[in-house]
């Protein structure tokens, strides 16, 4: 298992410099009623950067600090840094492979990230997306989950998914999503190509506007009483299906 941890960092200069420096922040805690001073420019910086800002009461970001003096602010710092989508790409085609990439579309499950993690690395999956908004972080149980899996497989964050999804569409990638409405069984599309697989929220799936951009929706095949798999689950089929299909065209040009 991985012994990385999820990071605090408390303090007006501290978190002021984390923003800064572009150091990958998670969320920023505000303690509820210190909104005035350097707190306020903190805090528009942290808005700029599409971050998540959360008020508590100050006796919990008290404890959470562990006595130190956190002056009604405190960043949770991801335990490794964010890649980001350019480099994902760039790694694929230096390695002449054709770019096999997974969004996590608003996944709030940290175990379902950590075990999606663990089973992209098996399955030669270049790098993970997750929406800066409404989707888990990189966290110290996701580090955990994914037995060490956060260290090898490159995560970005991205702001607006369907401008992301637009982009690499325009980069040739291919965009299968996984829905259990889809019109094809996902073992009936061709998934050797370019490739972006979208797997959908533990409870309401994909969002309207995601399936919309996706070339292909696919189903799992379900025969019994249960309706949906869990999200790591899918994925994991999903990505040993797209490993399977190109092993085998390797093997038979």
């Amino acid at each position: 298992m991985t012994g990385i941890t999820e990071e605090l960092i408390v303090g007006r200069n501290s978190v002021r410099e984390a923003l800064k420096s572009g150091r990958a922040i998670n969320k920023l805690l505000v303690a509820r009623g210190e909104k005035h001073g350097s707190i306020v420019e903190i805090i528009n910086m942290a808005h700029k950067q599409g971050l998540v800002v959360q008020e508590i009461e100050p006796a919990r970001l008290g404890n959470m600090s562990g006595g130190l003096r956190h002056q009604g602010i405190a960043a949770f710092v991801s335990p490794v840094p964010y890649s980001d989508v350019e480099t994902i790409l760039t790694a694929a085609y230096q390695k002449n492979e054709a770019p096999f990439i997974v969004l996590l579309d608003e996944l709030e499950d940290p175990h379902n990230v950590g075990a999606i993690l663990r089973t992209a690395d098996a399955a030669g999956v270049h790098g993970v997306l997750l929406p800066q908004r409404r989707s888990c972080s990189l966290s110290a149980t996701v580090a955990k989950t994914s037995a060490g899996a956060v260290e090898y497989v490159p995560v970005a964050r991205i702001g607006n998914m369907t401008q992301e999804i637009e982009k690499l569409k325009k980069q040739g990638l291919w965009v299968v999503g996984a829905d259990a409405e889809g019109d094809k069984d996902y073992f009936d599309v061709d998934l050797t190509g370019p490739l972006l697989v979208v797997v959908g929220n533990e409870g309401k799936g994909l969002g309207r506007l995601v399936k919309q951009q996706c070339d292909y929706l696919v189903r799992i095949p379900m025969h019994g009483r249960i309706t949906s798999l869990n999200a790591s689950v899918a994925c994991s089929l999903l990505l040993y299906e797209v490993l399977r299909q190109r092993d085998s065209k390797k093997r038979n040009p």
